[in-house]
């Protein structure tokens, strides 16, 4: 045998030597550290949601103002944007999984902290500390996974389970949430992280491998500061926007002015630099930047409108926040589905295929819904999140596996940082814009409403839920006359919403086209790689997918590719 990788070869990971095993047991281990990363994950995943149910809890026990209520809701995903290119350039440097147990441990910390929080700004102190571990964790276990599955082909399966996961935790925060909110207090949604913690440290420690990227030159200090500086102060004023704060207040704009700065700064700054922070020369490759690209909007298409999609079910439709989470499960059902498959489709289908499909799936869910009206239609709902969880979770894992393998494994920290901000970037613009969208569209139908006083009316175009109040409080025909046409005025605006998110998951169908057409596990170019293998891939030669290979720390030497390649046409 030549170059070619083998079965055999793609069941050795570039993981120490001293706990990949021999042969029949090597290729079970790194499914092993798979299965560590995930439980990660999905404790960050389920922590980013589950808050959300027990905030009227939190606010009926600490009694936080508005704005201290607002800073306990946003600092961990604040925070966690914020920092994940600090810490993941910081984990190239001194070692993934050295910072990705130092995120088990701050995650942990801040989980009791948060758990026994007696006044708000304890809590506001222990939410952003919960950010600061999971941008530790969120880049370090992208870049593990990266170093542990050389072959492109296994690393696109382990990404479809990984990117399943992050699904799960998503959708089982609320409903843990409301279950340990209902049977204990509002401080245990906070605790379940503890037992998972204080396993995944030892276990961590003892079975993930360490690995470094590019030590060449100093870390980039200065530079790590500005990208979060950066970053907080984009992301501030992108949350303001979404909370409906204009684009010209002072408290929006100034952030988001002084964010764009100093990123630009930022940007100048790594590319004059020969040892830069992050490698801006990544998004000169139409790969990784259309899919860094699509991963934006596909977020910027969903989350805004999922946040709409629970307030019409609510609101609506009458559901409890139980039954909402419930009625939501099919899209995570469906983005599970997405991801186990995902690898073989890929395999066949091609990152540009699949990527456009999930578009256009994930757009024909979306106008699916736009049929839903004031009655409760299951049927219509069931069978629209089904395509748009599928559609969505197909386009997010192609986009991350595309993204991803642009990256050499000595930068893979880097380029998982930057997928993760830019994740939460479209997730914060895009609850600004269809935010946007559905008040502009709300807001006409209840301004003036026959026999309801101009005040009120005012009053009840700021939302919904308002609505609902002043007209409880005008009762009789005018109330019943103004809940009528919010409840009418909100279906529409949650139908122009609709359409508006489908026009823009069009347009990253049409940004697809530029990724390539096949998915390439051949030899590598002489340009990509260095000629070595990855240490202590015994019988692992060098692929297409592994151009740079990560230096693992304390392992043997590494073995000449020619003697690999011999030793295996040999066997």
């Amino acid at each position: 045998m030549s170059g070619t990788t083998t079965a055999r070869t793609r069941r050795t990971a570039a993981v120490p030597r001293q706990w990949l095993g021999t042969e029949a047991g090597g290729g079970a281990n790194r499914w092993i550290v798979l299965l560590v990363l995930c439980v990660s994950l999905l404790l960050v995943a389920v922590d980013a949601t589950v808050l959300h149910v027990a905030v009227p809890a939190v606010t009926e026990d600490l009694r936080p103002g508005a704005i201290e209520l607002l800073w306990i809701v946003d600092a961990y995903p604040l925070v966690c944007a914020s920092l994940l290119i600090l810490f993941g350039t910081l984990g190239d440097r001194v070692g993934r999984r050295r910072v990705l147990l130092l995120g088990y441990a701050f995650f942990g910390a801040a989980s009791a902290l948060a758990a026994f929080a007696a006044t708000p700004q304890i809590l506001i102190v222990a939410r952003a500390l919960l950010g600061v571990g999971g941008a530790m964790i969120m880049p370090a276990t992208l870049s593990i996974l990266r170093q542990v599955f050389p072959d492109r082909r296994e690393r696109a399966l382990a990404i479809g389970i990984w990117s399943a996961v992050a699904a799960v935790g998503a959708a089982v925060g609320p409903l843990l949430g409301g279950f340990l909110v209902e049977n204990f207090w509002w401080g245990s949604v906070f605790l379940v992280n503890l037992p998972l913690m204080a396993v995944a440290l030892p276990v961590g420690r003892w079975l993930l491998p360490e690995s470094t990227g590019d030590r060449n030159g100093p870390w980039d200090v200065l530079g790590a500061l500005m990208a979060a500086g950066g970053l907080f102060c984009l992301v501030f004023g992108v949350k303001r926007m979404g909370s409906g704060a204009g684009l010209l207040d002072a408290l929006t704009a100034t952030p988001v002015l002084i964010g764009l700065v100093v990123l630009v700064l930022f940007v100048r700054r790594q590319r004059r630099r020969t040892h830069p922070l992050v490698d801006l020369k990544l998004f000169a490759r139409p790969a990784f930047s259309i899919s860094v690209g699509c991963i934006v909007v596909a977020l910027l298409a969903l989350v805004g409108l999922e946040l709409i999609a629970a307030q019409y079910l609510q609101l609506v439709l009458g559901l409890t926040p139980l039954e909402t989470g419930l009625r939501l499960l099919p899209l995570t059902f469906a983005a599970m589905a997405a991801g186990l498959v995902g690898s073989r489709m890929l395999q066949r289908l091609g990152p540009r295929m699949m990527v456009g499909l999930g578009f256009v799936l994930t757009a024909a869910g979306v106008l699916s819904l736009i049929t839903m009206g004031q009655s409760d239609q299951p049927a219509v709902l069931v069978g629209g999140f089904l395509v748009l969880g599928f559609g969505l979770e197909t386009t997010l894992f192609s986009a991350y596996e595309s993204m991803l393998n642009e990256a050499s494994a000595k930068s893979a920290g880097g380029a998982a940082a930057i997928g993760e901000t830019s994740y939460q970037l479209g997730a914060g613009i895009g609850i600004a814009l269809l935010g946007s969208v559905m008040n502009a569209a709300y807001k006409p139908g209840v301004s003036s409403v026959t026999g309801v006083p101009g005040k009120a009316s005012a009053e009840a175009s700021q939302s919904l839920g308002v609505a609902y109040e002043v007209s409880a409080q005008l009762g009789g025909k005018s109330g019943a006359a103004l809940m009528a046409a919010a409840r009418a005025s909100f279906v529409h605006g949650l139908h122009v919403t609709l359409a508006v998110s489908a026009g823009l998951l069009l347009m990253g169908a049409l940004a697809a086209l530029r990724l390539p057409k096949t998915m390439e596990c051949g030899p590598a170019d002489e340009d990509d790689t260095d000629g070595t293998c990855p240490a202590g891939a015994a019988d692992a030669p060098c692929t297409a997918d592994d151009p740079d290979a990560a230096e693992i720390v304390d392992t043997p030497p590494r073995r000449d590719p020619a003697a690999v390649v011999g030793a295996e046409s040999r066997s």
